[in-house]
């Protein structure tokens, strides 16, 4: 299953259902932190949290899953066929272009970022593996306890459960190809129990 379009689908319904975070979390019997970290694409919910979630969107899970088993050799997508995401808002603005969305059951995900100057997130951490590579602009890597610059042309490979983030240096727009890679597969159940612990 992929993830992010899962989660896409998610928020979209429930905007589209003009519900709140907290309104569908409550609801479903969920935290607030957990459910907005599954819009996030940080984890992946477990069937019986999602099967709540769509109850209380009133979408069925037929639907949710529409089209994300799909595993085409080969997919195309054009530039102007790039779909937008956006992540952690409204803390930060970084928009993420996806790369390979007509391909929903992947192993990799790899967006076009575009870093704005005043985007001042904290750091967090994500399940599997990154890959970074500046196309323009002069960007920083803050990892962990530790900090990179990175000018265009250069790349990083890093653990995505280090807390880290990418901003942008000397004033001016970042573009930067990101490639996730969860290396671990689906988060189990356990996991997602886990996840759902801690924000409880």
């Amino acid at each position: 299953m992929n993830l992010t379009e899962l989660a896409q689908r998610l928020k979209r319904v429930r905007l589209q259902r003009g519900l709140t975070l907290e309104q569908v979390a409550t609801q479903a019997g969920l935290s607030r932190g957990w459910l907005s970290k599954v819009e996030n694409f940080r984890l992946t919910p477990s069937l019986p949290a999602l099967s709540e979630i769509a109850s209380v969107l009133d979408v069925s899970l037929s639907e949710l899953f529409e089209g994300l088993e799909a595993e085409p050799g080969l997919v195309v997508v054009r530039s102007d066929q790039r779909v937008e995401y956006r992540r952690d808002e409204p803390v930060s603005k970084i928009r993420y272009a996806s790369l390979a969305h007509a391909r929903p059951k992947r192993s990799m995900d790899p967006f076009l970022l575009k870093v704005p100057v005043e985007d001042d997130r904290e750091k967090l951490p994500h399940k599997g593996e990154e890959f970074l590579y500046v196309l323009s602009g002069q960007a920083r890597l803050d990892y962990g306890d530790d900090s990179h610059e990175l000018n265009p042309g250069d790349s990083v490979y890093f653990d995505g459960e280090v807390p880290h983030r990418v901003v942008c240096r000397d004033g001016e727009e970042c573009e930067v190809l990101v490639v996730f890679h969860d290396v671990g597969g689906e988060a189990s159940d356990h996991i997602v129990a886990d996840e759902v612990a801690e924000d409880a």
